[in-house]
């Protein structure tokens, strides 16, 4: 009786682990148009506040109430710091839906996902690739937006302190360190989205649908979490402490909001990531 033993051919020198390198990724989505389109947008949008500014006048309080808002002309810092606050709520949830969910949908939509894998690029290693580089371009963009702010800012309304609105201020070198750990956590916030982009990418042949699912189900938490009736339901929503990064921009930081935002976020993220990648490694691929 004789033992059949199965061998694999494999073509010599191949490694699965340097198959499609994020370098190569990374070059393939940076030439992409929606790429550049992303980063103009984030690029003008400092342009566009200050043109506001000097077409509108000086921003004052509303009543007795001063706002982040009405400080954006005191410095550059401030400058940067209002355009993160104008953006956070939805123009920084839509690169992120984008970098993230179009770059598998894309693939099978131009129906050269199947090929790819074909090459052979394994499955795990084509979407780990992906992802990395979504993440990617998503922080690169979060970057661009306070840092071209801080350079407009400080051309038109000078270097100094970041001054706080509830009164105080906080030097430079500090308040850039500030402004730092508030992209970080943006970043982090995001990552919901992003989770949620690259899953529905993995689903569908249809960039649009993931992108557009992404955005729309972020848009959907950010109405229930002004429903006041859920009560500490809220708690357990990513929109609910979207804007818990304000408060690092105080003469003494509060830092819990953070931490429970983080937490729920990055729980919220690892979940979906763990979907998409699960999902991926077990569908008939056919685009």
């Amino acid at each position: 009786m004789s033992t059949l033993t199965e061998r694999t051919e494999v073509a010599s020198g191949y490694r699965a682990g340097r198959t499609l390198p994020v370098r190569v990724e990374l070059l393939r989505q940076l030439k992409r148009r929606r790429t550049m389109v992303m980063f103009g947008i984030l690029a003008v949008l400092p342009f566009v506040l200050v043109a506001a500014f000097a077409i509108g006048g000086e921003p004052d309080g509303r009543g007795n109430r001063i706002t982040l808002m009405d400080t954006a002309t005191a410095s550059g810092a401030n400058f940067a710091a209002v355009n993160l606050f104008v953006s956070a709520g939805f123009l920084l949830v839509i690169p992120v839906a984008l970098f993230c969910g179009d770059t598998v949908a894309s693939e099978a939509g131009w129906s050269s996902l199947r090929y790819l894998l074909a090459a052979p690029v394994p499955r795990a290693r084509l979407l780990w690739s992906k992802l990395v580089v979504g993440l990617g371009l998503s922080l690169a963009a979060m970057v661009l937006l306070p840092v071209v702010a801080l350079a407009v800012g400080s051309a038109a309304y000078g270097w100094g302190p970041l001054q706080i609105p509830t009164g105080g201020s906080l030097a430079t070198g500090t308040a850039a360190q500030r402004l730092l750990v508030v992209v970080a956590y943006l970043f982090v916030s995001q990552l919901v989205t992003a989770g949620l982009a690259f899953w529905l990418s993995t689903r569908t042949d249809a960039p649009l649908g993931a992108v557009g699912g992404a955005v729309g189900l972020t848009i959907v938490g950010n109405v229930l979490d002004a429903v006041t009736a859920l009560g500490d339901w809220r708690h357990f929503l990513p929109a609910h402490w979207q804007f818990a990064w304000a408060d690092a921009v105080q003469p003494h930081p509060e830092w819990s909001g953070m931490i429970q935002g983080t937490a729920v976020s990055v729980t919220y993220a690892l979940i979906l990531f763990t979907l998409a990648f699960r999902h991926f490694t077990r569908k008939d691929i056919v685009s």
